[in-house]
């Protein structure tokens, strides 16, 4: 768009409504100009393959496609196309010069609505989200299929997107997905698709290949007044939105787990299963979770190439796109994981929580950690250090030890219901960690023991940062290490698996290593 266009387009009075102001957004494919009460979206003209608005005539086709697919699940929203036209040396929808270009007007819907805001202020109940996948539900039996439609859910055609995304992802291995984690999720890939061709082949005579939406993630879900909005779904190609059901949905549940919630995940695919009574839907999740996870990083990735986004959104698509690939890389591992009872075992500021927190959100695994049960025990807020002498107050031996027997007892309930669980803690006692191997044992579950260690340099440095900041559900100080070190007993050969981990390397690092682990 040249700048003069872009320049006119933030001027009110060239909007068709009255506006006292116009906001600017954009994504890698479209400018997004926000009135008062509503939104102008243009089309850029780039050319992905995958997306082709290189023509002004090919830009007009897909307003009006965007128009009559989002009707489906917002007919009031999305209002009409309406033409930007030239206007002295700037450009207004209310001009009569030249067509430049066309948009999308649809009313503007409140941001703080939105269900990734409302994840971020932890504003989502139960009830939202049972009702976003009844909508959902109801939307899939609603829709229907044809033989040029089935087509599309061939396992040859599934492949073809999934080898166009690898190849579209090549030259982003130093930046957002090096190239020994894009062979990984390759290798799950193929070899998932390999094994299940006749599963493929079941849902495209069971008729589950239709026209779907293709983009449900979080940021296109919208409540208001207690009715659901999701729009904005793709319009530019065929083979995105001729889907399997089961596609569709997984891209909700991943963008939940990829913001912490697998529980909601958990909640939203529960209620479709009952709704939908797709009994084989289940078997297919988590290959299309893994293939929304790709997708997502690869349409982040593309951002830091466009010239027009500022350094600072470019810095965030890289960590998101970054952090959408090793949940992709993640949902490949879950498949392969037994149930697994894994503990942390190291000294304070070793990196034991960092490395919890990052497992638990790639396998999708409940994390206990001691100091916040320690402090829930004690109606200690968690995020707050206390300062105790070591071993005395809320670390004295009995405190600690009905610490241990609550985690004990958290990581029984998980092993019950047959889920993997990570204990985090210090485990410096051999005793401790004898007791839960013997629990894992009990439950026919694996046990693992995270043995991690850190440059003891570097281990004073995070503590004395940890102090600084005055705000960690850990205690730890650099004046109780060598007192803590001192009562250590490393793990040995005869107590079960251990990984050994130095966390002077990256946590996505740390996590493949285990993964290599585990698969040997």
């Amino acid at each position: 768009m040249k700048p003069t266009t872009l320049k006119s387009l933030m001027i009110p009075a060239n909007y068709p409504v009255p506006t006292s102001k116009v906001e600017l957004t954009q994504t890698h494919v479209s400018w997004i100009f926000l009135t008062d009460c509503h939104a102008f979206k243009i089309k850029k003209p780039v050319d992905f393959g995958f997306l082709d608005f290189s023509t002004l005539e090919k830009r007009h086709f897909y307003c009006n496609e965007e128009l009559r697919l989002n009707r489906r699940l917002c007919p009031d929203i999305y209002e009409g196309v309406i033409e930007l036209h030239a206007d002295g040396n700037g450009a207004s929808f209310n001009g009569s010069g030249p067509i430049l270009d066309y948009a999308v007007m649809m009313k503007r819907l409140p941001a703080e609505r939105m269900l990734d805001r409302l994840i971020e202020t932890d504003s989502v109940t139960t009830a939202m989200i049972k009702r976003i996948a009844g909508v959902i539900a109801e939307f899939h039996a609603g829709i229907t299929s044809s033989r040029y439609i089935s087509d599309f859910g061939t396992l040859d055609r599934i492949m073809d997107n999934w080898n166009e995304n690898f190849e579209q992802v090549v030259s982003y291995a130093t930046s957002t997905l090096p190239s020994g984690e894009l062979e990984a999720i390759r290798s799950w890939v193929e070899g998932f698709a390999g094994s299940n061709e006749t599963l493929f082949a079941r849902r495209v005579e069971q008729g589950y290949i239709r026209e779907c939406d293709g983009d449900l993630h979080l940021e296109n879900i919208c409540l208001v007044d207690d009715k659901v909005y999701i729009f904005d779904c793709i319009e530019f190609n065929e083979r995105f939105r001729f889907c399997d059901t089961a596609a569709d949905i997984a891209f909700l549940l991943m963008d939940l787990d990829f913001h912490g919630r697998s529980d909601l995940s958990t909640l939203a695919l529960k209620t479709y299963l009952e709704l939908s009574g797709d009994v084989e839907l289940e078997k297919l999740i988590n290959f299309y979770k893994t293939y929304r996870a790709f997708i997502r990083g690869k349409v982040e990735s593309f951002l830091l190439n466009d010239e027009t986004i500022d350094p600072s959104m470019k810095k965030v698509a890289k960590e998101r796109a970054i952090r959408y690939f090793r949940l992709a890389r993640g949902y490949c591992e879950r498949s392969r994981l037994r149930p697994t009872l894994f503990i942390t075992c190291g000294t304070m500021g070793c990196g034991k929580s960092k490395l919890a927190e990052q497992l638990a959100f790639e396998l999708g695994i409940p994390v206990y950690n001691s100091d916040t049960i320690r402090k829930s025990g004690s109606g200690k807020k968690s995020g707050l250090s206390v300062h105790e002498r070591y071993g005395q107050g809320l670390y004295d031996k009995a405190v600690t030890e009905d610490v241990y027997a609550q985690l004990k007892r958290l990581a029984g309930n998980e092993l019950y219901a047959n889920r993997s669980v990570l204990i985090d803690a210090s485990f410096k006692r051999a005793s401790d960690r004898s007791s839960l191997a013997a629990l894992a044992v009990r439950h026919g579950a694996d046990f693992v023991i995270l043995s991690i260690t850190c440059d003891e340099e570097e281990q004073k440095r995070r503590l004395m940062r940890r102090s600084e900041r005055g705000e960690s559900v850990s205690d730890g100080r650099i004046e109780l290490l060598g007192q803590q070190q001192a009562e250590f007993e490393p793990p040995g050969l005869a107590e079960g698996r251990i990984i050994t981990l130095d966390s002077m390397s990256s946590t996505e690092s740390l996590a493949n290593r285990i993964y290599e682990e585990l698969s040997q």
